[in-house]
């Protein structure tokens, strides 16, 4: 479904992303860990052509991103939802209208098609009856679970999720996580997560992928991340504070 071949980019001389190379298959969610500020969500905006690469190339059902032409690229965009990492609810419009925007926007469905697969999405979160609220009725994990509503509400085949349980408590991150296995199961997506939590990244991944110095690094089952002996992914995955990455920090200093 997505294939990523020796991407790199580079931003005032500073290169985030070097030759990285991965693979997502169809239906699976893979999960991309790594320090925060490594380039994670730069390779996210790679996928939806919001950044075109230095050199490498970005493939998604097959087709180059970015030599997409403006409409080619907007008829790929309708096939990938994105989940941000605040939620990015419209705080001027009440649930429906957000969970409902993108149909709105970009199909000819009627109001009534639209509110009803609004509150088809809405319930499939937990949250069925709440679309005369505004966001700031809601809690934090709440609005996640809203901004789940929308990501799904347009059936994407792709769903890309920035950092999903950052900023909410530990229960309610811990439902997220239950909720985007659920969603995945039940609407067979293909998912790409990029996190530092790895609670979630063991919970909801098919495969995990570490992050480091621009490239792919390392990538595995849960399971086979989780026994590693690489040195720079078992100091992450354990969040110690000596090791090799605090080392190559350190000689920054």
């Amino acid at each position: 479904m997505i294939q990523i071949q020796r991407l790199s980019k580079e931003f005032n001389n500073n290169l985030v992303l070097n030759e990285l190379s991965l693979n997502v298959q169809t239906g699976q969610t893979c999960v991309i860990i790594g320090r925060s500020g490594c380039g994670k969500s730069v390779l996210l905006k790679h996928i939806v052509g919001l950044l075109r690469p230095d050199s490498g190339k970005v493939l998604v059902q097959g087709k180059e991103v970015a030599s997409l032409k403006e409409l080619e690229l907007v008829a790929l965009r309708a096939k990938i939802s994105m989940v941000f990492q605040g939620g990015a609810l419209f705080d001027s419009m009440d649930i429906t209208k957000n969970v409902g925007f993108g149909l709105l926007e970009h199909t000819r469905m009627s109001q009534k098609e639209i509110l009803e697969r609004v509150e088809e999405s809405l319930s499939l979160v937990g949250l069925g009856g709440i679309g005369n609220l505004m966001p700031s009725e809601l809690s934090g994990g709440m609005k996640k679970r809203v901004a789940l509503a929308r990501a799904i509400c347009i059936k994407p085949e792709i769903i890309l999720y920035d950092e999903p349980t950052t900023g909410v408590d530990p229960i309610s991150g811990d439902s997220i996580n239950e909720l985007i296995r659920s969603l995945h199961d039940k609407l067979q997506v293909t998912s790409l997560v990029v996190t530092h939590d790895m609670k979630s990244a063991y919970h909801i991944a098919d495969k995990i992928a570490m992050m480091y110095k621009g490239k792919i690094i390392l990538e595995g089952t849960p399971e086979q991340i989780r026994e590693t002996t690489d040195p720079v992914v078992h100091q992450f995955i354990n969040g110690l504070s000596k090791g090799p990455i605090t080392e190559v920090v350190d000689t920054f200093k």
